[in-house]
């Protein structure tokens, strides 16, 4: 596990992480697992995430009524996605969003995610 991001989703400001969750969950290729912050706690995507053959490391809520079994050695490492956003937010161009168009702010990302991670 060394944290790279494996797919980029521009949503607006207003949408939940949990709305747009599916769309990422969609593209997930040989994963064992997905980590996630209780944004994340919702039946049905742990139900997708388990269709597409990994475990959701998700924990639950505190208002669910059954409480969810969590493994905590593996949601140590969800401290790798904070790190992901960190990273990206040391470029400027990133961090204060100086694009008006969201396709040419979603390619700045890219070009930071390949500079950071990949070259």
């Amino acid at each position: 596990m060394i944290g790279r991001p494996f797919s980029l989703l521009l949503t607006p400001g207003n949408v939940h992480d949990v709305a747009a969750a599916p769309e990422l969950v969609a593209r997930l290729e040989r994963a064992g697992y997905l980590l996630g912050d209780k944004g994340y706690d919702s039946d049905a995507l742990r139900a997708q995430v388990r269709q597409r053959g990994a475990r959701p490391v998700i924990p639950g809520k505190a208002n669910r009524k059954r409480a969810i079994p969590l493994d905590k050695a593996r949601y140590r490492s969800r401290h790798l996605i904070e790190n992901a956003f960190c990273r990206l937010k040391d470029f400027r161009r990133v961090a204060t969003r100086y694009d008006k168009l969201a396709r040419n702010f979603l390619s700045a990302v890219a070009l930071a995610v390949l500079l950071a991670y990949w070259i």
